[in-house]
């Protein structure tokens, strides 16, 4: 099938998504590392929510925040992953305006739900170190049930003008995305307008949302550090330590590579799109299949819970 590269019409009515531009012809080998990444993150976020669910010691405020970062992974690599399949496997590359802005808006408002919650988690953490014997009275089941719905009236309302900003822009020259998923920044530098509002627009939110929240997960964890080197033992401290390690693993792998691909969109002209697309690819799927094997592994509650099904044992 062949494309065209340009449209006349102010609004296309499909987009062309290409994969991952000079590497068409290992679309198919390609796929396999992301298929295997997508059905562990299926398979592990499901696994933390029905364990969470079905032990009633684990109904607790991490782990309630955990079951949301479950839920959160999931949705965002599920609107991606069938769409980026059909490219890789049967060359289906166009994409429905609508359904692009649409991929659009979920693909940003649950990325940056999932920096919410890592904020959350952060603060769950804070409360359980610094202030462990009013845990339960802080955070209660109401106010984790009242954070999560700030979080997603937060991400669903700084999100929609995304779409909106990139529905009202001209697309004179071309149609076609050298991507595999309609990023904010990747659809609007295909516009024959001035588009510093949309790229103004999403540094507002980088900065105000992702942003606000890294600041409060540092101050978080600047507290914590300070009471965690009080403690009077070497021990004590490793063993204290050890409750967040796994949280700052999966912070960090969910905030650099996000970072960097908008930072490469907005600056890095000369960059490879090879590049820009794996380094996309990488923020898109990485956290939703490591954060389950990261919690999992190191959550002493949930492995033992987990080993318990795997043989058999009663809870």
């Amino acid at each position: 099938m062949s494309y065209s590269n340009t449209t006349h019409l102010t609004n296309p009515s499909t987009f062309i998504l290409l994969g991952i531009p000079g590497l068409e012809a290992a679309h198919v080998w390609i796929s396999i590392p992301f298929c295997t990444m997508y059905a562990i993150a299926i398979l592990g976020n499901f696994t933390i929510r029905f364990i969470v669910k079905t032990e009633p010691s684990l109904h607790g405020p991490m782990y309630y925040f955990l079951c949301m970062l479950a839920v959160t992974d999931l949705v965002l690599s599920t609107t991606i992953f069938p769409k980026m399949l059909s490219i890789f496997w049967f060359n289906s590359r166009e994409i429905d305006f609508s359904a692009c802005l649409t991929q659009m808006y979920f693909i940003h408002s649950f990325s940056a739900m999932e920096s919410g919650i890592f904020a959350a988690m952060a603060l769950d953490r804070y409360v359980a170190i610094c202030h462990p014997l009013r845990h339960s009275t802080i955070l209660t089941n109401p106010i984790v049930a009242k954070i999560g719905l700030a979080m997603v009236l937060r991400c669903g309302m700084f999100s929609l003008p995304y779409p909106f900003l990139a529905r009202q822009w001209p697309y004179c020259r071309t149609n076609i995305i050298p991507q595999h998923l309609c990023l904010h920044m990747a659809v609007v530098n295909l516009a024959c307008a001035d588009i510093r509002i949309s790229s103004y627009y999403g540094l507002f939110v980088q900065f105000s949302v992702m942003g606000l929240d890294g600041i409060f997960i540092v101050a978080s964890y600047i507290q914590i550090l300070r009471v965690i080197f009080s403690l009077p033992t070497k021990d004590a401290r490793i063993k204290t330590f050890g409750t967040c390690g796994s949280h700052l693993f999966v912070i960090l792998a969910f905030y650099v590579p996000r970072l960097f691909t908008s930072l490469l969109y907005r600056f890095g002209q000369n960059v490879a799109l090879n590049f820009h697309v794996l380094i996309s690819s990488i923020y898109i799927f990485m956290p939703p299949m490591l954060n389950p094997i990261i919690y999992g592994v190191r959550t002493k509650q949930i492995w033992d819970r987990l080993l318990r099904l795997f043989i058999h044992e009663g809870p």
